[in-house]
């Protein structure tokens, strides 16, 4: 009996249509980071890192639902999501309409988590699977960081977006904590599954 499509392992295929799109996202990051820091172009930057953040989910789906996962496109695509994350918040501080102290506490995590498992993946060849919690807090922070910086610029509905954005980073930033810390432990069991198999490897 055959798998579903979302079954299939991951292909080595690098032209596929899902890598394509997280190509586009990351291209756009220098776009949106240059319109936020001009004044005179500041909204039309926050919504276009707005579609760039809120898409962050059709790559994988698409990738899924027509059985083109690949390797690259399982790196590409968080890499594309913590990229646009990284430049969206950066550019958002210095143009003055998000707090540094609100976006160092999602940086620090982010490289925290970027060079642990950076380190996994050189030393023991294993890479850990997203949570759940970590892609709910992915989404209240995308959710956030637009509502607080809409709200910061006076636009419509400013008090509103307010009120939403900061309820969304407050709820965000804890489950961030929470999955970083789960992503801590996968690392640490999966350091020792790697030490087992290197240790009962024949000589």
């Amino acid at each position: 009996m055959k798998g579903s499509v979302s079954d299939r392992p991951p292909s080595s295929r690098v032209a596929t249509l899902p890598n394509l799109i997280s190509a586009i996202r990351i291209l756009l990051i220098p776009l949106f980071v240059a319109l936020i820091v001009d004044p005179a172009t500041t909204t039309a930057g926050l919504i276009l890192f707005g579609v760039v953040v809120a898409t962050d989910w059709v790559d994988g789906l698409i990738a899924r639902r027509t059985g083109q996962v690949s390797e690259l496109g399982k790196v590409l695509d968080p890499v594309a999501d913590r990229l646009a994350i990284a430049a969206g918040l950066i550019a958002l501080a210095v143009r003055g309409v998000f707090p540094w102290w609100a976006a160092a506490l999602i940086l620090v995590r982010d490289v925290a988590v970027l060079i642990v498992g950076a380190a996994l993946v050189w030393r023991s060849h294993v890479r850990v699977e997203v949570r759940w919690i970590g892609k709910l807090a992915t989404f209240s922070l995308m959710t956030a960081i637009p509502f607080v910086s809409w709200g910061t610029l006076g636009l419509p509905l400013a008090e509103a977006a307010t009120v939403i954005g900061w309820a969304a980073f407050t709820v965000g930033i804890v489950e961030y904590y929470v999955a970083a810390f789960s992503y801590l432990r996968d690392i640490r069991r999966a350091s020792y599954r790697g030490a087992d198999r290197r240790g009962a490897a024949p000589s």
